[in-house]
């Protein structure tokens, strides 16, 4: 992404992001100075800063890390991490997964704060009532909300929400030529791809060691440090605006107005909007994804999927499969962990998640 380029013209200065995810440590020697933890508010800080399993912190580094230590260093090192724990694997018993915050009351109050982009590496298959309404909250509040597309490709390729929901932005997996992964969830609401193969994150949440990393969580948090990057040297912009530079600039070999069903409307290519300094964003109030938040999600056949679901049941306990390599170790972490997640009025199963690459591309359909 030629990141060092990049940076001679913004490293995202002056913009928050918020993560919402496992936690997000403070104390790794990259995210030192970096998260403030201080703007959670007391309702929705539930343990934000405890991450019992280092996914959230990994995100929170490749958006904002400084390298300092031998760290990563992120995409946008001059940004700042509000991060937010939802009930997310880690939490091991059912009255902690009580006791972390709906996912949906986490959206409305980053809705209410002045952190400009959300990033959610988390999905599941359910749409929630409650969490579709924050999410539209959100947006009307201003806020630039990127979520995971999911990482089932091969398996099933369930339509993963929140990316699913109007007005988030879905990101797949890909490698540096815009190659998708094999495992990347593929669907008309995929938006953007974005780096998400051979990224370092750290092994495990003893925070020793990292491993070689691949999901389409890392495109996400990718792809939320590039919106930073723009934000921060274009601070008058809307998010509309900032979306819409995003998508004008990606790569693609197909018109922009035919987005495919795997890579959206292309690879993320932020440092084509910074080195335009005179680059024309269009209208502040104009929706760039006003064409698909219309149409809505669609099935590989054209269908729309059935009904949301506004309840269910609370889950007895937590449940995981999958992990990640033990400290230490030079092997690949497979980001494919499933996890449960408090979504508005009930918990549903979450997936984050990794494999290799596909070079498909399909037409989206409507």
């Amino acid at each position: 992404m030629k990141a060092d380029e990049m940076w001679k013209v913004s490293t995202g200065k002056g913009v928050k992001v918020a993560v919402v995810d496992t936690g997000v440590n403070p104390n790794t020697p990259s995210l030192k100075g970096q998260v403030l933890a201080d703007e959670v508010p007391d309702s929705v800080g539930y343990k934000a800063t405890e991450d019992w399993e280092g996914h959230g912190t990994s995100m929170a580094e490749l958006i904002a890390g400084t390298g300092a230590g031998g760290g990563v260093k992120g995409l946008a090192p001059g940004a700042k991490i509000v991060p937010y724990r939802i009930a997310l694997k880690g939490l091991e018993s059912e009255s902690e997964v009580k006791k972390a915050p709906a996912a949906s009351a986490v959206i409305r109050a980053i809705a209410d704060s002045d952190a400009k982009i959300i990033s959610m590496s988390f999905g599941g298959s359910i749409d929630y009532a409650d969490m579709r309404s924050a999410v539209k909250y959100a947006h009307s509040k201003g806020k630039l909300m990127f979520a995971s597309t999911g990482n089932d490709a091969e398996e099933k390729n369930f339509i993963g929400y929140p990316a699913a929901y109007p007005y988030v932005v879905g990101v797949a997996a890909s490698d540096e030529s815009g190659k998708v992964g094999k495992f990347s969830e593929h669907g008309n609401y995929v938006d953007f791809a974005s780096p998400g193969l051979n990224v370092p994150t750290w092994c495990d949440n003893t925070f020793r060691s990292y491993c070689t990393g691949e999901g389409t969580s890392q495109a996400t948090a990718i792809a939320s440090a590039s919106a930073a990057l723009i934000w921060s040297a274009h601070p008058d912009w809307t998010a509309n605006q900032v979306l819409a530079s995003l998508i004008d600039t990606a790569g693609r070999d197909w018109a922009k107005d035919d987005p495919s069903t795997y890579l959206g409307y292309g690879l993320i290519r932020p440092r084509k909007v910074l080195e335009n300094a005179n680059f024309n964003p269009g209208s502040a109030g104009t929706d760039p994804l006003a064409k698909e938040n219309a149409t809505g999600v669609t099935d590989a056949d054209g269908n729309t999927p059935s009904a949301s679901a506004s309840t269910s049941s609370q889950p007895s306990k937590t449940t995981s499969d999958g992990g990640t390599s033990a400290a230490g170790s030079s092997s690949d972490s497979s980001d494919n962990t499933t996890m449960w997640v408090a979504l508005g009025a009930a918990a549903g199963v979450l997936v984050i998640g990794g494999g290799a690459f596909a070079v498909i591309r399909s037409r989206r359909g409507a």
